[in-house]
């Protein structure tokens, strides 16, 4: 089985106000992007589009597309019935209608702990939500790689049922404007150092892109990819029409 994600960040907030969508009004965004991108379903894969939580209501009421969240609280609507102003509880995302998160990202790891992604992990799972784990070393931890994916696997999926959990390997200092991505060599290394610390599938977080996707293709420990649709170069903005001509090359 492969996998194709999309995480769209704020990607929705106009140029006027300092963002890159010229596509549609913000509150027509989700509906834009989604349209944009159709014609996946003739491929066999498992899919699903993270979207911040003001669109994600219009995503899967139009479109039947898996919908994620980026991202839960560390604790859970139970006993406290509910009281978590500006939390985003695991079980409410269920109850919109989302089927996954995304966790650990690199933008989240700035803030948190492998033990409180680690709590994060329990509530989605708990709530029902399949859970895509974002790990990566930073610029700082490339010597120690090893060590630092090991860690972040055996703290942050401690206690969990994985059944339903999928491995985005994320290399951090690659990430960003100007980086320069790592080569298949590097790829492939650091999937298969996953796949050695635990059975589940491999993901490249770093970009599928149209110019890498065939390289990624070729790789067997790499299970698919995280999209982004946006370029950091040249006219900087979103484009989610090289959606599917990033799916075509990878899956062909």
């Amino acid at each position: 089985m492969k996998y194709i994600f999309v995480n769209l960040k704020r990607f929705d907030m106009p140029k006027a106000m300092g963002g890159v969508n010229s596509l549609a009004d913000v509150k027509d965004w989700a509906r834009t992007v989604i349209e944009g991108c159709k014609g996946v379903s003739q491929y066999d894969v498992q899919k699903a589009f993270f979207f911040p939580e003001a669109h994600i209501l219009g995503a899967v009421n139009d479109y039947g597309i898996p919908i994620g969240c980026q991202g839960v609280h560390t604790e859970d609507i139970g006993a406290n019935f509910g009281a978590f102003t500006t939390y985003r509880p695991a079980a409410a995302m269920s109850a919109l209608g989302c089927e996954w998160a995304i966790i650990g990202h690199c933008e989240e790891r700035k803030t948190k702990t492998n033990e409180q992604l680690n709590q994060e992990v329990r509530c989605a799972v708990a709530a029902g939500l399949k859970v895509l784990f974002c790990i990566g070393e930073k610029p700082e931890e490339q010597p120690y790689i090893k060590n630092v994916l090991t860690e972040q696997i055996s703290i942050g999926l401690a206690g969990v049922d994985t059944k339903d959990i999928c491995i985005a390997y994320e290399p951090v200092w690659a990430i960003g404007p100007g980086k320069t991505p790592p080569d298949r060599d590097y790829i492939v290394m650091a999937s298969a150092l996953i796949k050695s610390v635990i059975d589940l599938p491999v993901i490249y977080g770093g970009g599928l892109k149209e110019e890498n996707a065939a390289m990624l293709a070729g790789i067997s420990t790499v299970d698919g990819g995280l999209i982004a649709l946006t370029r950091f170069s040249g006219d900087i903005g979103f484009y989610p029409e090289e959606f599917l001509k990033i799916v075509d090359t990878y899956m062909k």
